[in-house]
């Protein structure tokens, strides 16, 4: 098939790299010059294991190229799927602007198509129940007035993990297709139709929503997890015995990924859409006071986490942290809980240095670049390289993911944060 991706962010760029290894022809589309050039030159514009091999095959088989506007290239599509971002807008909601803007280039450019022409337009962005029937539908009627009939909507949530999105893109928990009655999308059909995982047709709401119930369980697990961990190192108790003797039953406890005491949750989904579920909750006049309660103890996480950081730690003091990015190997840096740690530490006064091999902040593009000079913007200056990292002396060394393990730190005093002992 011909497929047009709008958005060509974490879940945009997988997609493309995925479908173009699988024989599909695609075509990328994001406003973002940066990114377009560098798929056009064969390169992901993110930092995800396997990525760069298959973008720099797609790009020499002629399979995949990208541009800045939808143009014509929607001319012989088979199907159109929106990838661009849901950030949070300041009241905790998702901001659709992305959504409704894209919709409207999409029915612009379908409207000029003949009109025996049918396309299916997919959506994998993380949307609130309604959002198809109320924004989506609505759009193409007011743009395309009866044509819009030729227009084929599908909701159609990503279960992607960073660090290990191509590996769950083919092997997915789920497969969830949304439609207007709940029938199945011969497109879509089509285009799993070599992946084998559970599959659900369902309507247009029920298909919006799972994406907020699976990752506000998530955030669930991980925040029970920490505040059993609190508990513990608080009262001399072995969170990691705990921990063991709890995660062993696996018919009831389900998942020892999440339950796991250790780092506070951050990343591009989970605390936009708590947030946006929060929002939701109260828009509709639900009464949700554990999800209410995830992100302040997510936050109070956060400070329990410097806290251990910072206990006898001299004024002044020389400290690594090894690892800034949400998860390790990646270079997604929004809402990564170890940016508020490396604030912190500079705040206080302390000499901060960072060890993370997948951060080259030249390179990062979109929200990523933007959080990083909201947040950190002096990270240049703070980044050392793996010889530096082992020849330098410090008073402590940080640790939040496995990228520890490719340094010989030596005998320097290290605490591990991705657990709670």
């Amino acid at each position: 098939m011909k497929i047009l991706i709008l958005g060509l962010g974490y879940v945009g760029c997988t997609l493309a790299a995925c479908l173009s290894r699988d024989d599909h022809v695609i075509i990328g589309v994001d406003v973002n010059r940066s990114k377009v050039d560098k798929i056009n030159a064969g390169e992901p514009p993110i930092s995800e294991p396997g990525m760069a091999e298959l973008v720099a095959a797609a790009h020499k088989a002629g399979k995949l190229f990208a541009d800045v506007a939808i143009g014509d290239h929607i001319k012989d599509c088979d199907l159109a799927v929106v990838c661009v971002g849901t950030p949070s807008a300041p009241d905790g909601s998702h901001n659709m602007g992305f959504i409704a803007e894209v919709t409207r280039q999409i029915a612009e450019a379908a409207a000029a198509q003949p009109s025996d022409k049918r396309l299916a337009v997919a959506y994998r962005s993380t949307v609130r129940p309604g959002t198809m029937d109320e924004l989506v539908t609505p759009i193409f009627r007011q743009e395309m007035g009866d044509a819009a009939s030729r227009i084929d909507i599908v909701y159609n949530p990503e279960f992607l993990r960073e660090a290990s999105a191509i590996y769950d893109y083919d092997h997915p928990p789920k497969i969830v297709v949304g439609t207007l009655t709940g029938e199945a999308s011969p497109v879509i059909d089509k285009l799993y139709e070599k992946i084998e995982a559970p599959r659900f047709n369902v309507k247009f709401r029920d298909a919006e929503f799972i994406k907020f119930v699976d990752n506000s369980w998530h955030a669930v697990k991980v925040t029970f997890a920490n505040e059993v961990g609190r508990l513990c190192a608080l009262q001399g108790v072995s969170a990691t015995a705990v921990h063991e003797i709890f995660t062993s039953d696996t018919k009831l406890n389900i998942s020892k990924y999440y339950l796991r005491p250790g780092g506070a949750f951050g990343g591009s989904c989970l605390p936009k859409d708590v947030r946006a579920l929060q929002y939701i909750a109260a828009d509709v006049g639900a009464h949700t006071h554990l999800i209410d309660s995830l992100v302040r103890s997510n936050e109070a996480h956060k400070h329990f986490q410097y806290e251990q950081v910072t206990v006898g730690l001299e004024p002044g003091a020389s400290v690594l942290l090894v690892g800034l990015a949400f998860k390790a190997h990646t270079d997604d840096l929004r809402e990564s809980p170890n940016i508020d740690i490396a604030r912190k530490l500079l705040r206080d006064g302390y000499k901060l240095s960072i060890y993370d091999p997948a951060i080259e902040p030249a390179a990062l593009v979109g929200q990523n670049l933007g959080y990083m000079y909201s947040q950190l913007p002096m990270l240049q200056s703070l980044l050392v390289d793996k010889a530096t990292a082992e020849a330098s002396r410090y008073d402590l060394i940080v640790s939040v993911n496995d990228t520890v393990k490719s340094l010989s730190v030596g005998t320097a005093r290290h605490l591990d944060l991705s657990r709670i002992a």
